[in-house]
């Protein structure tokens, strides 16, 4: 695949713009038999295998990625928006290239898979591959999501038991259960929850007559939230993650 093209796929703006990276000496490729430091190429037309490849734009090293898949510790007072109304978008969060990945849809660059409330920190996947976003979203498959939950009143063992039995919320007659849940202390709930409804920890804590006071997603699948990644950074997933973030356990 030409430098050009490779840079077009990932991000880097038009296919006349990532012409021009290259051509004045923005673009730099690690080359195997070349040693550690990156070579820099002036020609755009000039070929490459593009699995596998590390490239340097503008003093920012990139790995090439046919799909891109990312973990994000969402901070608190972000929306998980493209237009956000009130607070800033996660999206901002992200370098330009990740937001500009060319897509065949009306919006370009990587998506968030699910949502989180503006108030609500932690885990959350992106990725430009639609088919992921859809398996991940579906009700059939069932990935399990744990949640830390501090509430306002202290925990029994009553609350526990019903959240694991199952309780009513107001838009459907049939309960909703979590698929694990247990009082880590007085004020800190984790539950596991395999479906998606709308606000669903809130709801379902108010439903045995308590409150929500902070809420952090700390896994997805079989993966959890790095513990070296701040709030409002990002790195990519490798390959067994991938897998990973979509294994029932």
């Amino acid at each position: 695949m030409q430098l050009q093209e490779i840079l077009y796929t990932q991000g880097f703006g038009t296919r006349r713009v990532c012409a021009g990276l290259v051509q004045q000496g923005f673009v730099q490729v690690y080359m195997p038999e070349q040693g550690l430091a990156p070579v820099t190429i002036t020609q755009a037309a000039m070929e490459f295998v593009a699995e596998g490849l590390r490239f340097r734009v503008q003093g920012v090293d990139w790995p090439y990625a046919e799909r891109a898949y990312l973990i994000l510790d969402k901070p608190a007072g972000t929306e998980c928006s493209q237009k956000p109304s009130t607070y800033p978008s996660i999206y901002t969060l992200l370098p330009s290239p990740l937001r500009l990945r060319p897509q065949k849809a009306a919006v370009q660059g990587v998506q968030a898979v699910g949502r989180l409330d503006q108030d609500t920190t932690g885990m959350l996947l992106l990725t430009d591959d639609g088919k992921f976003i859809h398996r991940m979203s579906s009700p059939k498959h069932h990935v399990p999501k744990v949640y830390e939950v501090t509430v306002k009143h202290p925990l029994d063992e009553k609350q526990v038991s019903k959240l694991l039995s199952g309780v009513v919320l107001d838009d459907d007659p049939k309960p909703v259960r979590a698929a694990a849940c247990e009082a880590v202390s007085e004020f800190h709930l984790r539950m596991t929850l395999t479906e998606g409804k709308y606000h669903q920890v809130k709801r379902m804590v108010a439903a045995v007559s308590n409150r929500v006071e902070g809420l952090h997603r700390s896994s997805i699948g079989s993966v959890s939230l790095p513990a070296d990644l701040p709030p409002g950074g990002w790195r990519w997933l490798n390959a067994d993650e991938i897998v990973a973030v979509q294994t029932k356990v």
